[in-house]
């Protein structure tokens, strides 16, 4: 199929900052571009052919979305799962597929995904509600410290906690969950791993992620990762297991633990371009959103290798500002040697709230990091 200056016409799913980024590689191809999403000022509306506002959880509206394009593909996992078996089974093209997705979109089926293929991961005990998990506590099946997360929902931090008494028990939602072992853990690694439907496969470096302790959010990606090379080569290997069994096909975040005695423990996946991968639009041969759209479109699979160290650093909402956005110093960071700031395109700040991303590259990545905590310092993300 000629993918390129034709009436071929790719869909996706979501039109957040994920989707724009994919954007610019598809406009650098000359690919038509058709894009739903629920918020009329969704930041893909400026850099697609076609923009659809609709809900992505509504069955007709996926449905009849999908049936307008050649390939589906998406941004973000909160979608109509039964609408693209359907189209699937009506001969439409998803990728990644309807059953990758049914598999990571539940936290809970996730996990129990790791345990039956025997892929390494933290032990947990899955719980139908708040109420049973409460039970569990009561009876001492489950002791103090654990990591409570919500089954489905949660992103950006949220529906993720750490449960040390009972008071922390309180404020979380009423739905599903699971119940995870607290593992001391040296760091918190990424690796994507990209796969075409010819079976295809390919690794990008090893990724360190530092998080911020109030937000549980990412601050900086840091690119390569400071461990020892044997740690990466069994980050990686884990990585493509994963994607081995999922049988994806697009690009598949695995985020990692490396633990005290330099195991590497799966906490979960994305099938999507992702946050830790931002670096490789500066700093990578070729970049994440460039290797989805090359995956999902079965072309052969780009260099992964870094040109260069990379860091990438979250600009979010500042705490106290909700409102009309305002980049405060943004440049002076412009200024700095080997800078490039990424804006998203959201007009409403919140605290908390990803706004952009800028990445740092240089030769040395310890220079580079010396650079992030000058960017961090420097710019905010203010409401007017």
């Amino acid at each position: 199929m000629n993918y390129f200056s034709s009436s071929f016409t790719l869909g996706i799913l979501g039109g957040g900052q994920l989707g724009k980024m994919m954007l610019y590689e598809t406009r650098k191809y000359d690919i038509t571009t058709h894009v739903l999403d629920p918020s009329a000022e969704a930041p893909c509306r400026i850099a697609c052919d076609r923009f659809q506002q609709g809900d992505l959880m509504d069955y007709d509206t996926v449905y009849k979305f999908g049936q307008k394009v050649d390939v589906l593909t998406f941004e973000i996992e909160g979608v109509n799962v039964d609408a693209l078996e359907q189209l699937e089974k009506e001969g439409k093209t998803v990728y990644p597929s309807s059953n990758t997705l049914r598999n990571i979109q539940d936290k809970g089926v996730q996990k129990q995904f790791y345990k039956e293929h025997k892929l390494p991961t933290a032990p947990f005990k899955r719980y139908k509600d708040k109420y049973e998990l409460n039970e569990a506590v009561v009876r001492k099946e489950l002791n103090y410290p654990f990591v409570w997360k919500s089954c489905t929902g949660g992103y950006d931090g949220k529906g993720v906690s750490i449960i040390r008494d009972a008071e922390d028990l309180i404020p979380l939602s009423e739905g599903s969950c699971i119940a995870e072992k607290l593992i001391p853990f040296k760091n918190e690694l990424a690796v994507i791993v990209a796969r075409n439907p010819s079976g295809e496969v390919t690794t990008y470096p090893v990724v360190e992620m530092e998080f911020h302790p109030e937000a549980n959010q990412v601050e900086y990606v840091i690119c390569p990762a400071r461990i020892e090379e044997h740690v990466a080569s069994k980050a990686r290997e884990v990585a493509k297991n994963v994607s081995e069994a999922f049988e994806h096909v697009g690009l598949l975040a695995v985020e990692l633990f490396q633990t005290e005695d330099d195991d590497i423990l799966i906490n979960e996946v994305a099938p999507r371009p992702h946050n830790s991968g931002h670096y490789s639009i500066e700093a990578s041969y070729t970049n994440q959103f460039e290797q989805h759209i090359r995956a999902i479109l079965n072309l052969p699979l780009g260099k992964t290798d870094s040109k260069v160290g990379g860091i990438m650093v979250n600009l979010v909402g500042a705490e106290g500002h909700t409102g009309e956005v305002v980049y405060e110093n943004i440049a002076e960071i412009m200024r700095m040697e080997g800078v490039t700031p990424h804006i998203y395109g959201k007009k409403q700040t919140r605290p908390f709230r990803k706004m952009g991303h800028v990445t740092i590259v240089d030769p040395d990545i310890s220079k580079a990091r010396k650079v992030a905590e000058e960017v961090k310092k420097s710019i905010r993300v203010i409401s007017k």
